[in-house]
């Protein structure tokens, strides 16, 4: 963790930062808490330079990349006493009822951005992408696998087509071996996942349909899909794996599954009982 202040590291280099770099520093310390939200397309895209543009910025100022600046100005801009790795405003002296009370805002107000998001249009043409496929492949990284797993375990009560790998490796393959019959359901928050990305690549050109379930209308996983679903939740830099942006990707994979179930309702009825029927007996 670095000791000196960002906004610090800015002004002592700014004389020496180009032109263009010097919209990006203005832009930043002046929207410094929308920045830490941001992708590095939609901050290219207010500053109205290239991504490669905010990569030298980054440069400039000693970090690796995009990311660690975003955790270095998350700790820049952390108050006294606010934990900047939890949600948002939680305090070291916050109460456990006041800690209940800003989780479940936070996740509420997750659900909600989420509603306001969704697009009738794109989920109608999902419904149908999903419905027309041979197979159906969920892929996610860290966090996102959990979710694509979970979606992966909520059609399978209804449908035998949904498959979802668990290595990085065997991801690649399965995009490999898709065809033009298939969908490529890929769940990433930042959109930014470079295996993710890859396997977006790969499904694209086997002729798959790909939908993506990200925070960011652009990013390099939108720029191979077919269908982007907007999720609501801000997460910060620190706070990666949050719950609000799981339940925010869970709830569209909700909708998906209720509309799915909807239009092939009477399989869908079908193997839903011989599902259930067959994990009863597992039961007690």
């Amino acid at each position: 963790m670095r000791t000196i202040s960002i906004f610090s590291s800015i002004h002592s280099k700014y004389n020496n930062l180009t032109n263009t770099e010097k919209k990006v520093a203005d832009y930043v310390l002046e929207n410094t808490k929308s920045v830490v939200y941001m992708s590095i397309t939609d901050l290219a895209d207010e500053c109205g330079v290239g991504e490669s543009s905010i990569f030298r910025f980054c440069k400039s100022l000693s970090y690796k990349g995009y990311q660690e600046f975003k955790i270095a100005l998350a700790h820049s801009i952390a108050v006294e006493n606010e934990i900047p790795q939890l949600t948002d405003q939680i305090l070291m002296n916050d109460t456990i009822a006041q800690v209940a009370s800003k989780v479940l805002s936070t996740n509420i107000s997750a659900l909600n951005e989420t509603n306001n998001l969704l697009d009738v249009e794109s989920i109608d043409k999902a419904i149908d992408y999903l419905i027309e496929a041979e197979r159906v492949q969920f892929f996610g990284v860290g966090s996102s696998l959990i979710t694509a797993m979970e979606a992966k375990i909520k059609f399978m009560r209804i449908t035998n087509k949904t498959e979802c790998s668990m290595d990085s490796h065997l991801q690649m393959m399965s995009a490999a071996l898709m065809t033009k019959r298939d969908v490529a359901v890929i769940i990433s928050y930042s959109g930014s996942t470079k295996d993710s990305i890859e396997v977006a690549r790969k499904a694209k050109e086997r002729g798959a349909i790909v939908i993506s379930i990200t925070r960011f209308v652009k990013s390099p996983l939108t720029s191979y899909s077919d269908l982007t679903l907007l999720c609501g939740a801000n997460e910060g830099p620190l706070q990666g794996g949050s719950l609000s942006a799981k339940i925010s990707q869970l709830y569209l994979l909700d909708v998906l599954y209720v509309e799915y179930f909807k239009r092939t309702n009477e399989l869908s009825i079908v193997n839903k009982e011989i599902t259930a029927t067959a994990v009863s007996e597992k039961l007690l």
